[in-house]
């Protein structure tokens, strides 16, 4: 299995629903990517002023994650595809 280094956290995307709450279906070309996702591993931290920062995110966690985070990268891992995004890009954890 695939394991991030530092303070990078791999997860998969949460689909979002299809379709307006007044039952308009939102084609895929207009949809948005969601920025909601599952957390699969986590690195193990960074250190800072000699002192080891755990991560605050865990495996199972979803998450809520900046939409345009510079950090995330789209990746497929044996055919699965994946976002890996630094812990600091994640908002919060639903």
């Amino acid at each position: 299995m695939f394991k991030p280094l530092h303070n990078y956290v791999l997860l998969t995307r949460i689909e979002e629903e299809n379709k307006t709450a007044g039952g308009i279906i939102i084609p895929d070309t207009a949809k948005e990517k969601p920025v909601r996702g599952r957390v699969i591993v986590v690195g193990d931290g960074v250190f800072e002023n000699g002192q080891k920062i755990p991560m605050s995110v865990k495996p199972g966690d979803m998450v809520l994650f900046a939409k345009w985070a510079a950090s995330a990268n789209e990746v497929k891992i044996d055919g699965t595809d994946y976002v890996l995004i630094k812990e600091s890009d994640i908002l919060g954890i639903l």
